[in-house]
C-alpha cells in the first residue's frame, strides 16, 4: 500500500511549510507562557482540565521536553531551547533524594525556582497522602539519551561548554547504571520511588538507538574514546535487532535481559533506525514493508502490530524516516498530521479516544496499561515540527536523504 500511494505526487511545499509553521508557533508560544527567560519545562499535556488526569497534570516528562527543544531549535528559537536545557542541569544537580546526576523521567511543568526542578505529584485528599507516580520519579535509559541529545543541540547552537559536558555526563550515568550482558547492552533503566528503586533489566532497541546516537554525536564533539566505545556497543545490539526474515527490528529482550521480543512491535523502533543510522544498511529499507502492513491505520500509523487507531506522534516519525530514506512522504500522511491541530495549536496524540501500545508502564503493572490519548500532546508536536522542517533530532542536522533500493 506505501508503495502505491508514494508514488503519487508529493504535497506542495507550501502545505508543509505550513504544518512546519503551525507546529513551530504553538512550540514558541508554550515557551513564551512561560514568564521570564530563565530555566523552564513544558507541560507534556498542556490544557488539561483540573482533575480529568491529575497523573499527567502539569506533568512535564523529560521526552517530551527534549523533543520540544529540539524542535524549537529545528524552528530557530535557540533561546527557548536553552531554557529547557538549563532545567535540566538544574534537576540533575539539584535531585531531591540522588547525588548521581541522574535524571527522573518527568518533573512538574513551569519555570525553576528556587534554584530547582520539581518532581510531579499531587496531594490525594482520598486517603491524604502526596501521591507520586513511580515511572515519573524513575530513570529510563532512552530518556536520558534524549535528555543528553537536547544538551548537543543546545550546545552546538550555543557552544557553551556546560552542555556538552552535562550530556557527557548523562551518557556515563547510562553506563555505570545500565550496562547490560549476554547480551551487551544498555538495559531499560529505573523504576519506582526513591526508597524503592529496581532496576529494569530488559533492553529496548529504541533506548540502544538513543544511546547510540547520543554517544556517537557526544564522542566526536569531545573526542572521548570511552563514548566512542559506548555507541560502538549500543549499535551493535541495533543491528543484532534486524531481522533479516521478517524485514523489521525486534523491540528487544523480554524482562531477563536475553529472550528476544518477537511478537510485539513498537512502531518507533522501526522508523528510527533510518534517522539515527545515516547512511543506513540498503537492507533496512525494507522495513517500509513491515511498516505498512503491521503499523498502518487509515492514512496514518499506529503504536502496536495492528493498531487501533492513529499514533500522531508516529505518523510524523514516519513521514521523517521516509524523507531518510529518501522516499516522498504521501500528501495524505502530511494532511493526517496537520489535522490533528487541536483549537490551542498543539497535535493531538491520537484522534480516537484512547490508543494501545502493548506495552506496560512499569513491572508492577498488571496489564498493557500504557495507552495514548485524545489530548493535545508536546511531543506529538514537535515530531511534526521535526518532520515538516526536515530536521533530524538524532543527528542535530537537516535530515540527509539517502537513496536505497527497497
Amino acid at each position: 500500500m506505501l508503495s502505491a500511494v508514494a508514488s503519487r505526487p508529493a504535497l506542495s511545499t507550501d502545505a508543509v511549510q505550513q504544518l512546519a509553521d503551525s507546529s513551530c508557533t504553538a512550540l514558541r508560544a508554550a515557551a513564551a507562557a512561560m514568564p521570564g527567560d530563565g530555566p523552564m519545562l513544558l507541560p507534556s499535556y498542556p490544557g488539561l482540565q483540573p482533575g480529568s488526569a491529575r497523573a499527567l497534570e502539569n506533568v512535564a516528562f523529560v521526552y517530551d521536553n527534549a523533543l520540544a527543544g529540539i524542535a524549537l531549535t529545528a524552528c530557530g528559537s535557540p533561546a527557548q531551547a536553552r531554557r529547557i536545557a538549563d532545567a535540566l542541569l538544574l534537576a540533575a544537580s539539584h535531585d531531591p533524594s540522588f547525588r548521581d546526576g541522574r535524571l527522573r523521567n518527568a518533573y512538574r511543568g513551569g519555570v525553576a525556582s528556587g534554584g530547582k526542578v520539581e518532581l510531579p505529584g499531587y496531594w490525594e485528599t482520598r486517603g491524604n497522602y502526596w501521591s507520586q507516580d513511580p515511572y515519573q520519579t524513575g530513570t529510563a535509559t532512552g530518556n536520558v539519551a534524549w535528555a543528553a541529545l537536547l544538551l548537543l543541540t543546545v550546545y552546538d547552537s550555543s557552544h557553551d561548554r556546560r552542555y556538552l559536558d552535562a550530556a557527557v555526563a548523562q551518557l556515563r550515568w547510562i553506563q555505570a547504571h545500565a550496562s547490560g550482558a549476554a547480551p551487551p547492552a544498555y538495559e531499560g533503566g529505573l523504576f519506582g520511588y526513591d526508597n524503592a528503586q529496581r532496576a529494569q533489566h530488559w533492553k529496548a532497541t529504541e533506548h540502544n538507538l538513543d544511546v547510540y546516537a547520543a554517544a556517537t554525536w557526544a564522542s566526536r564533539d569531545s573526542h572521548d574514546a570511552d563514548l566512542a566505545q559506548q555507541a560502538k556497543l549500543a549499535e551493535a545490539f541495533v543491528q543484532s535487532m534486524w531481522d533479516n526474515t521478517g524485514h523489521r527490528f525486534l523491540v528487544g529482550t523480554l524482562d531477563d535481559g536475553s529472550t528476544l521480543s518477537r511478537d510485539k512491535s513498537g512502531l518507533d523502533a522501526q522508523a528510527w533506525p533510518l534517522l539515527a543510522f545515516n547512511p543506513h544498511p540498503a537492507e533496512w529499507n525494507q522495513v517500509w514493508s513491515w511498516i505498512d502492513s503491521q503499523h498502518r491505520s487509515g492514512d496514518g500509523y499506529g503504536y502496536r502490530r495492528q493498531p487501533d487507531g492513529v499514533w500522531t506522534e508516529g505518523s510524523a516519525q514516519v513521514a521523517a524516516a521516509l524523507q531518510a530514506s529518501g522516499k516522498p512522504v504521501p500528501d495524505s500522511l502530511w494532511r493526517l498530521i496537520a489535522d490533528q491541530r487541536g483549537s490551542g495549536g498543539m497535535l493531538y496524540a491520537t484522534p480516537q479516544p484512547r490508543i494501545a501500545t502493548d506495552f506496560a508502564i512499569g513491572p508492577d503493572s498488571t496489564y498493557a496499561d500504557f495507552f495514548y490519548y485524545h489530548l493535545p500532546h508536546l511531543g506529538a508536536t514537535a515530531w511534526a515540527a521535526l518532520a515538516a522542517k526536515g530536521w533530524n533530532p538524532f543527528t542535530g542536522r537537516p535530515i540527509a536523504r539517502t537513496e536505497n533500493p527497497t
